[in-house]
């Protein structure tokens, strides 16, 4: 175990961090935009009149996660070719 230890150097654990980030940032993406279907959903069964004004608000706050997603990707790939 600590011959394997010794043989890893910087790059791997860059390899590392980036995929354990790239992991997190897909759990957290889809657990936020889970949250919010749900959470819509149950808006629009209480007030289906107000399902519109919902529906835009779910649309707008899911392409915000996403967004912010894709930028932590975008940080864990330049971690791994650095």
């Amino acid at each position: 175990m600590l011959a394997f230890i010794g043989a890893l150097n910087e790059f791997s654990f860059a390899l590392l961090s980036a995929g354990l980030g790239a992991g997190l940032t897909t759990l957290g993406a889809g657990v936020g935009i889970g949250r919010i279907a749900g959470n819509a959903m149950d808006g629009i069964a209480r007030q289906p009149e107000a399902a519109g004004k919902i529906q835009t608000a779910m649309i707008i706050s899911a392409a915000l996660i996403e967004g912010i997603a894709l930028l932590c990707s975008v940080i864990c790939l330049l971690l791994c070719l650095k």
